[in-house]
């Protein structure tokens, strides 16, 4: 976000600051209802921003909703994505559940963003549905384990079955000697969602889309990796190394 004009980069870091405190609700341990009730929270001080009265706290998000005409139904998808976590625990969803959690937590993000970057409004609502998908079913192979640990599994049923997975218990699909064959259908998915991604970028002013460029390819990579390691215990965390980053950023500025 950083190689953004001023006011493009500041309202990407408010739009962030957003998600991170949703996400912080939705990720928390504590009693449900308490976390409900912050969702609910945020609601009411979305729909002050756009009732021309924010908090100020958020007067800063209020100027990037005013200077980038963001959505409100694109900041309530978002919340009532992370409520899908917050009201039950997901558990080997089906893939239309899973697409709608995708289209929540990450599309509707994306949907946000583009408008920032100043794209055509098709284009930019196919590149929003397209590498949010692909950038959050990568996340979901990637965390695994760390959802694990929060009693959450992502990976749809559809694809556990035809595994023969038949289990939803999260640590009992992660030692599923079959865990891979499951992760197989999701990496495809990931990747044709990758490719549409580039489709529409390739279609795309070069300086419009450089940001979401270098997220597809740092978020390709990672997926590159999970595939090259395997889904065998024990799974070592993959991540970017700083030298990787900057070269992914370096062939996009240059």
């Amino acid at each position: 976000m950083r190689i953004l004009p001023r006011p493009q980069r500041e309202a990407m870091f408010e739009i962030y600051s957003f998600c991170r405190a949703v996400d912080d609700i939705a990720d928390d341990l504590g009693p449900r209802e308490p976390r409900r009730e912050l969702l609910q929270r945020w609601r009411s001080d979305i729909d002050a921003i756009y009732d021309g009265t924010p908090p100020t706290p958020l007067l800063g998000l209020a100027e990037a909703v005013r200077a980038f005409a963001l959505a409100r139904e694109d900041f309530m998808a978002v919340i009532d994505g992370m409520e899908m976590d917050v009201v039950a625990d997901i558990r080997a969803p089906d893939w239309a559940t899973l697409d709608l959690y995708c289209d929540r937590v990450a599309c509707a993000v994306g949907r946000l963003s583009v408008r920032v970057f100043g794209m055509e409004r098709q284009a930019g609502l196919a590149l929003a549905h397209e590498l949010g998908n692909a950038l959050q079913l990568t996340n979901i192979l990637r965390d695994l384990d760390e959802d694990a640990s929060l009693g959450r599994l992502y990976l749809p049923r559809e694809a556990l079955r035809d595994a023969g997975i038949i289990s939803a218990d999260p640590s009992t699909v992660l030692a599923n000697p079959m865990l891979g064959e499951a992760c197989r259908t999701v990496i495809e998915a990931a990747r044709r969602h990758f490719a549409a991604a580039e489709a529409v970028m390739a279609k795309s002013p070069r300086r419009i889309v450089r940001a979401p460029r270098i997220m597809g390819e740092a978020y390709r990579a990672i997926l590159d990796k999970l595939v090259a390691r395997g889904f065998a215990p024990p799974r070592i965390p993959v991540r970017h190394s700083r030298l990787n980053l900057l070269l992914i950023l370096l062939r996009n500025l240059v």
